[in-house]
């Protein structure tokens, strides 16, 4: 099952009271490992391991959370000790196609965050996900007006509860044709343009590595505007192992000496045993 089906399987949620702001600056979750990264693990890729049985597994390896859950699944992690460190405000399945770039999706898309942003702070869920949507023969001016434009209604919202709406780069070469945020510089011009807080990029390092690659450089320059990481390996999105290209280790020691304090979430399909390879992605990235 690859990502795109998963989010079609994520339940919907009845809204919740309004519950106060998440504490800021503080993440929820302890540090499991004894190096310096909260890493978190993308649930997409293990879907095939009941969500009780992993989050056990999860917890025994070293991590601290589980990745791209629905409010369904959220109690579930939380239960076991974990965080849901990235939750979906949606299970459409045109999620990653249609967003922020086209004015005529702001409606909907607003609607989706106005009603999981509640949500997401009363299961002290850090971050939602959102994306900046296909092209469609869009100029990146065109497109990084229309993100700001959408992305400042909801940012009071999730600066009042404390929870940080994370718009996602993807490569458009290999997985998603079409979409526009494709590169860093697309992706800072919106963040910097909505000047929030709460209002941050999900920087995957594996996508960035196929669009533009000076991984570690970009990280370093644009950190501040960076909320959460994905891993995967070059080519192939598998283990982070020295069978691809990226030095992952290397990578999160940068993240680290940036001083940053939210989540690096691995998404990596395994091609291996799954358990083994989160076992050995975590002991990379334990820095």
């Amino acid at each position: 099952m690859d990502r795109r089906h998963a989010v079609t399987l994520l339940g919907a949620a009845a809204l919740g009271r309004p519950t106060p702001a998440l504490e800021r600056g503080a993440l929820p979750g302890p540090r499991f490992g004894v190096g310096r990264l909260r890493q978190s693990v993308s649930r997409w890729p293990y879907s095939a391991i009941p969500l009780p049985d992993f989050c056990r597994a999860c917890r025994d390896i070293g991590l601290a959370g589980v990745d791209l859950l629905g409010p369904d699944d959220w109690p579930v992690v939380a239960d076991h000790g974990l965080v849901p460190t990235m939750g979906y405000p949606t299970a459409r399945r045109d999620f990653i196609a249609t967003g922020f770039n086209d004015p005529a999706n702001h409606a909907m898309l607003l609607r989706e965050l106005e009603e999981s942003i509640p949500l997401a702070a009363a299961a002290r869920v850090p971050n939602v996900i959102a994306m900046f949507g296909n092209r469609r023969g869009r100029s990146d001016v065109e497109g990084i007006e229309h993100c700001v434009a959408g992305l400042r209604r909801i940012a009071p919202l999730a600066e009042e509860r404390g929870v940080t709406v994370c718009v996602e780069l993807l490569n458009s070469r290999v997985d998603h044709a079409d979409y526009q945020g494709d590169h860093t510089a697309f992706g800072v011009a919106v963040i910097e343009g909505v000047a929030s807080p709460r209002v941050k990029l999900l920087y995957d390092i594996y996508h960035m590595q196929i669009m533009e690659g000076d991984v570690i450089r970009t990280i370093r320059h644009n950190i501040a505007h960076i909320a959460h990481f994905h891993t995967g390996g070059v080519p192939g999105r598998h283990e982070i192992d020295d069978g691809q290209e990226l030095n992952y280790r290397a990578v999160a020691r940068a993240i680290a000496d940036s001083g940053f304090q939210g989540y690096v979430a691995h998404e990596f399909v395994p091609a291996r045993d799954p358990l083994t390879s989160l076992r050995e992605a975590v002991a990379v990235c334990d820095v």
